[in-house]
């Protein structure tokens, strides 16, 4: 679960970048969040993971105040920033070792879920070469499977389908909903419209640092008295605002 609470971030003490920001995402949710370049998306991703300190409000990762107790808090999720060019002078093992001796997981667990991701994702051939000799694809492939190494309840995904093939993509899907449906949280970043519609449970659109909109495609839809698609009804609300 994610809570963020009247969460505020401003830049050089003028334009909030974010402006008391209100959010709830439970437990066995995909829950979107969308919004034009420079809307606040990634100064919203940077607080909820801790990167960046809020100026004002609170964020509560599984009951883990992330300002009070960060280090308690950043073991309850995974994150996959929207740039896999990590680590490249490592081998992809070593990376996933890496990653794994991080949050103290067991030499048989991590062997188990190297093998059960690198499998999924394609990658068993390719684990002994140097990350820097892989194409974008399979570097956001090794970057998403180091975060999912321990198993984390909570996912933050940043633009996660960027630069994987059509099967990595549909299989990163998969995964989300397996993992909201056994009862866990994934949180979404995304600039592919169709993708939040198909996928999403519920989404929230941000524009200019606040929440214009929070619920279901559905509820969206209602909202605005329109059949429309997400793609038609976003640009109708962040253009020219």
């Amino acid at each position: 679960m994610i809570n963020l609470t009247n969460v505020t971030k401003s830049y050089g003490g003028n334009v909030a970048a974010v402006s008391n920001l209100n959010l709830t995402i439970p437990r066995g949710e995909i829950f979107g969040f969308l919004g034009p370049n420079g809307a606040g998306k990634t100064t919203t991703i940077k607080m909820i993971t801790g990167i960046i300190a809020p100026d004002q409000g609170e964020v509560i990762i599984n009951d883990k105040d992330m300002l009070k107790n960060p280090l308690e808090a950043k073991k309850q999720f995974g994150y996959v920033p929207d740039s896999p060019d990590l680590f490249l002078r490592l081998k992809g093992l070593e990376y996933l070792n890496f990653m794994a001796d991080m949050y103290d997981v067991s030499k048989s667990e991590r062997q188990a879920r190297i093998n059960t991701l690198a499998s999924r994702f394609d990658m068993m051939h390719a684990l002994n070469d140097p990350i820097q000799s892989y194409s974008h694809g399979m570097r956001q492939k090794t970057v998403i499977m180091g975060v999912l190494v321990h198993n984390p309840e909570v996912w933050i995904l940043d633009e996660p389908l960027t630069g994987l093939d059509p099967k990595s993509s549909y299989t990163l899907k998969e995964m989300m909903r397996e993992h909201a449906d056994s009862g866990k949280t994934v949180f979404f970043s995304t600039h592919v419209l169709e993708v939040a519609e198909k996928v999403c449970d519920r989404i929230a659109i941000i524009n200019k640092g606040v929440i214009q909109f929070c619920g279901t495609f559905k509820e969206m839809q209602e909202h605005f008295k329109t059949n429309e698609s997400m793609e038609k009804i976003f640009l109708e609300m962040t253009v020219n605002e």
